[in-house]
């Protein structure tokens, strides 16, 4: 069967995105299509660790996480009640508990095995876990006392909340750094668990320590600058004046021009990792990263530092995931930590879009991001819409009232069939996705 060029596979979704506009709603197309753009960044930080690496990261959603976390640590106001309480202490507790774990280290690798170094490890690790709960508990419980029906947590540091995505890359870095010095020289399945296990780690962290993000009782005014509030458009006097002459309510006028301007900061951002990723792949170090991926023991025959340049893809590819986790928090205004217990939304979801576009292919990912996003929330829409009339359905259906009951209750799952038989479809066709790796 012969494969389309990228440019009409490209062409044929954005048509599909503009019939969701002129058929449903252009507020939905907008919506899907900033989703799109999001969890895009998001697959090419996995292609960049698969694709390139070979690196089996089903840890996504953590690192997807502390780039919310760090919307909240950025764009929160500054608390003065909160540092007054407690924060320094809380602080002071962190680095102390760093710094008990480092020294734990040093021991184990500086003293002989043997009874003197497992008594020296017993009296360093619990002796300073006791002190580390004694300054942490008492300061972090002074905080979630403060109004926490309205805060209980640090606050941030009053910044532009677009800052907070170059902090949510460099928090989901360090948390790689520590990851990968832990697991990456585990087998490929080994490093998959270990990656789940830590990912959910992070995030349970997050939804149970309220000091630091509120826990379950969520964040919900996140920042937005540059992009406007539709109150304060709604408000304009001119934006009403543009609304009346084009024909259209400025409430709606308000909705679409926000999402706009979204779309457009989104695909800036998109772009340029796009332009990186693709200098990156083609040039020595990109051809560097293949070989290691295809053959590990011949490229280190060659002299390559196999470890290091795992290490180094591994932490990159997690910083561009938290930069999108960032991305996600500001364009909804909500950071939810149990939301991200979902797997099949924040890593099946991005897999399959790798998978989809083509593993190793940059333009892939953002394809298969695109496609699996758009049937993702279509696919929900169709369910509905089948369960609404019943009527169209063979007669053993929608003559049975519990088989008619369960079509309706079970509507938005619809998605989930829909996407498992794109993948096989995909795999069946074209195993190497729709871009394959040149």
């Amino acid at each position: 069967m012969k494969k389309l060029p990228p440019v009409a596979l490209f062409g044929i979704v954005g048509l599909a995105f503009i019939l969701v506009g002129l058929l449903q709603s252009w507020t939905l197309a907008i919506t899907i299509l900033n989703d799109g753009l999001i969890v895009a960044i998001m697959a090419l930080g996995v292609n960049m660790q698969w694709g390139y690496a070979g690196l089996f990261n089903i840890g996504v959603a953590g690192f997807f996480a502390l780039g919310g976390l760090a919307v909240a640590l950025v764009s929160q106001p500054v608390d003065p009640a909160a540092w007054a309480a407690g924060t320094p202490r809380i602080l002071m507790a962190l680095v102390f508990g760093a710094a008990v774990i480092w020294a734990g280290v040093q021991t184990y690798n500086r003293m002989a095995a043997g009874r003197l170094r497992t008594l020296a490890m017993l009296v360093l690790l619990v002796g300073g876990f006791f002190l580390f709960r004694a300054i942490y508990d008492s300061a972090a419980n002074a905080v979630e006392a403060l109004t926490p029906a309205a805060t209980g947590n640090i606050g941030g540091l009053g910044l532009p909340v677009v800052l907070s995505w170059l902090v949510g890359g460099l928090l989901a870095a360090v948390a790689a750094w520590g990851v990968a010095k832990t697991a990456l020289g585990l087998r490929s399945d080994y490093l998959a668990i270990a990656t789940l296990g830590i990912g959910q780690i992070l995030i349970a962290v997050m939804k149970n320590e309220d000091w630091l993000d509120r826990g379950v009782k969520n964040i919900t005014n996140v920042g937005r600058w540059p992009v406007p509030y539709e109150v304060d458009l709604q408000q304009n006097a001119a934006f009403i004046a543009r609304a009346k002459a084009w024909g259209m309510d400025p409430q709606t006028l308000s909705t679409i021009w926000v999402g706009l301007c979204f779309t457009a900061l989104f695909t800036v951002v998109l772009l340029v990792l796009l332009v990186l990723m693709e200098l990156a792949l083609k040039s020595p170090w990109g051809r560097m990263m293949r070989a290691i991926r295809d053959n590990e023991i011949a490229a280190e025959a060659m002299g390559k530092d196999v470890k290091r340049r795992h290490l180094q893809i591994f932490v990159l590819g997690s910083a561009v995931i938290g930069v999108a986790g960032a991305m996600f928090v500001m364009l909804h205004g909500l950071l939810a930590p149990t939301s991200y217990d979902d797997p099949l939304r924040y890593t099946f979801l991005i897999w399959a879009m790798v998978i989809l576009g083509g593993s190793g292919n940059n333009w892939g990912s953002v394809l298969g991001a695109l496609i699996i996003m758009l049937m993702w929330d279509e696919a929900e829409g169709m369910g509905q819409f089948l369960a609404s009339h019943l009527d169209m359905l063979p007669s053993v259906i929608s003559g049975n009232a519990a088989v008619s009951k369960w079509v309706v209750d079970n509507a938005v799952y619809t998605r989930l069939p829909v996407i498992g038989l794109v993948l096989l479809l995909v795999l069946r066709f074209s195993p190497r996705g729709l871009i394959p790796e040149k």
